[in-house]
């Protein structure tokens, strides 16, 4: 018995040695499947590569984070999973401090929260310019900027706007200031207190939203607070949330074009940049393929079906030739 075991493992070893030679299998992702090479090519300085990727809290976030790493060990590299820190500053910190090396940020957030600028440029591409010239004094590189717009949005329950009639923003504020009770709004921590979410809306519209209408709750249970109108009838959510359309909400239209547009792009310490330029191209055809359709498809996989990240990642990666 003992030496069938050992004869059928050096078989098994022989076909997975032939298997690496002919380069048709490059690893496994975090499911334990096998990933192997597609439009993604290994690149051999990334042998071996401790990349540490991160992420944000939120669904879309850890989907990207997830997407991040199955593309760098699809590359060559070891990356590391440091996925998942709460709040947009503390993964920003992370990034700037060297205690991790990459993650997808949004031009609009950089341009708002971490380069302090008050005013958001309407064109996209213009945006990412800025964005991309202004952090390069902070160490930070941006790689290819995706199309899809995960923008802050306030969004209501079909009950709730049929009796109120509101449909844009400005129909909003007019609601405010004319009964403040019918106006009750859910909101997460960030989209209350950021000059991007609603005190700058607050600001652009005119209105003053009375502090017992407003319910701050954790952003995964805004959605259904919203869709069920207890204890609110509208609330903030991101527009490529899968939850906007699985709780059947509307987004109000931006009538004053106050939201930023928010591509998400990686963001890279520039020494790692600068050391490993092959890599970008990675991520530049990635970005690419990920337009507001796509994204909010994947993100309802994971916050709607209740699909791991990682699972999601890999198999879109797939699906677009990436990997195979």
């Amino acid at each position: 018995m003992r030496m069938l075991q050992r004869t059928t493992a050096a078989v098994l070893a022989l076909v997975a040695s032939a298997s690496l030679a002919a380069g048709c299998t490059i690893g496994k992702d975090e499911t334990g499947a096998q990933v192997g090479a597609g439009s993604i090519k290994k690149i051999d300085a990334l042998n071996g590569a401790q990349i540490r990727v991160s992420s944000k809290e939120f669904d879309e976030q850890l989907l990207l984070g997830q997407i991040a790493l199955v593309a760098l060990r699809a590359a060559g590299a070891s990356p590391q999973d440091k996925t998942n820190i709460t709040g947009s500053s503390n993964v920003r910190q992370a990034l700037t401090s060297g205690a991790v090396d990459l993650y997808w940020e949004y031009t609009g957030t950089a341009w708002i929260s971490y380069l302090n600028q008050t005013k958001p440029i309407s064109d996209p591409q213009a945006q990412y310019e800025a964005v991309k010239q202004a952090d390069t004094a902070n160490g930070v590189t941006w790689w290819a900027r995706s199309p899809a717009n995960d923008t802050y949005a306030l969004a209501g329950n079909p009950e709730t706007l049929a009796r109120t009639g509101v449909k844009t923003l400005s129909d909003y504020a007019a609601l405010v200031k004319r009964d403040p009770a019918a106006a009750s709004t859910c909101m997460g921590p960030e989209f209350k207190s950021r000059d991007d979410g609603f005190p700058g809306l607050a600001k652009t519209y005119g209105f003053t939203l009375p502090d017992p209408q407003v319910h701050l709750l954790n952003d995964a249970v805004v959605y259904p607070s919203i869709g069920k109108g207890d204890p609110c009838g509208f609330g903030s959510v991101a527009s490529t949330d899968g939850r906007v359309a699985g709780q059947h909400l509307t987004v109000l239209e931006d009538d004053k074009h106050f939201f930023p547009t928010y591509n998400p792009a990686i963001t890279i310490a520039t020494s790692l940049a600068q050391k490993y330029p092959q890599l970008e191209q990675v991520f530049t055809q990635i970005a690419a393929k990920l337009d507001t359709a796509t994204l909010t498809d994947l993100n309802k996989k994971v916050s709607v079906d209740g699909q791991k990240p990682a699972t999601v990642a890999s198999d879109w990666l797939k699906s677009a030739g990436f990997i195979s």
